[in-house]
């Protein structure tokens, strides 16, 4: 009996709390800054260094690239395995132009291991939903700025 009563007043304490339940498809938590969740890439900034494979753990990321007239190497492919992919985050430090960061998506349920098969143009995508846009807008700002600054001069 002392036992049901001892329950009854832990309950009875926690209903005026918050509530730290979340209704997750619906309600999506916060994630800290520095969230390890799903790569993405930028191909533009991507010099072919190969760093990144390099230093997977797992071996999962595989690149390749083709030196063009311009004596530079572009970047052909680039592709994550992400069934065996631990999401470390080391590929992301070593990086010496930050063309492959992690974002906070983390959702990759598949029904086929192939699906976890990402390549570059997915990668790309990804990079684009994120931080693409946060660069596009940043790039029209200081150009909307200019152009109100410099309408009362004339």
């Amino acid at each position: 009996m002392f036992g049901f009563l001892k329950g009854l007043a832990v309950t009875i304490s926690q209903l005026p709390k918050k509530k730290v339940t979340l209704q997750y498809p619906d309600v999506r938590p916060q994630w800290p800054e520095r969230f390890r969740g799903i790569h993405q890439l930028s191909v533009e900034r991507c010099i072919v260094c190969g760093q990144c494979a390099r230093i997977c753990p797992t071996s999962c990321i595989s690149l390749s690239g083709t030196r063009g007239e311009d004596r530079k190497l572009h970047l052909d492919t680039f592709d994550i395995s992400f069934e065996i992919c631990i999401l470390c985050d080391l590929c992301t430090e070593v990086c010496p132009t930050e063309a492959i960061k992690m974002t906070d998506e983390f959702e990759l349920a598949a029904y086929s291991r192939d699906q976890l098969y990402k390549n570059m143009e997915w990668l790309h995508e990804n990079y684009l939903r994120h931080d693409g846009a946060k660069e596009l807008q940043e790039a029209e700002r200081p150009a909307a700025l200019v152009g109100k600054a410099g309408e009362g001069r004339d």
